[in-house]
């Protein structure tokens, strides 16, 4: 199972891009990216976007594995982390079904 780093990593590699290509594109600097890459350092969901543009992912696929990295780094050592999950996805049905309203 790939992290968002390896995916990016493997689809840049796969495109023949460089880092600084990719880098300058997304207007972030060289080493920023490679600790991304090497999930060092986490990307911001505009970073996300304009990654997805330039390898040519599916943006939304891209989210979800940013979101699952959140989650999965976040629970990964709790000992309840898989009930955890469960309980959480009955909220956010939930909360789709029921919107705050201001």
């Amino acid at each position: 199972m790939e992290t968002i780093g390896q995916i990016l990593r493997n689809k840049r590699q796969e495109l023949g891009l460089l880092l600084r290509q990719v880098s300058a594109y997304v207007d972030i600097d060289q080493a920023i990216l490679s600790k991304i890459e090497r999930n060092e350092r986490k990307p911001t969901k505009e970073m996300l976007e304009r990654l997805a543009e330039i390898l040519k992912l599916d943006k939304d696929e891209l989210m979800i594995q940013f979101i699952s990295d959140k989650i999965a780094y976040e629970i990964a050592n709790e000992d309840c982390a898989n009930k955890a999950l469960k309980v959480a996805e009955r909220k956010i049905k939930y909360l789709k079904s029921h919107p705050v309203k201001n």
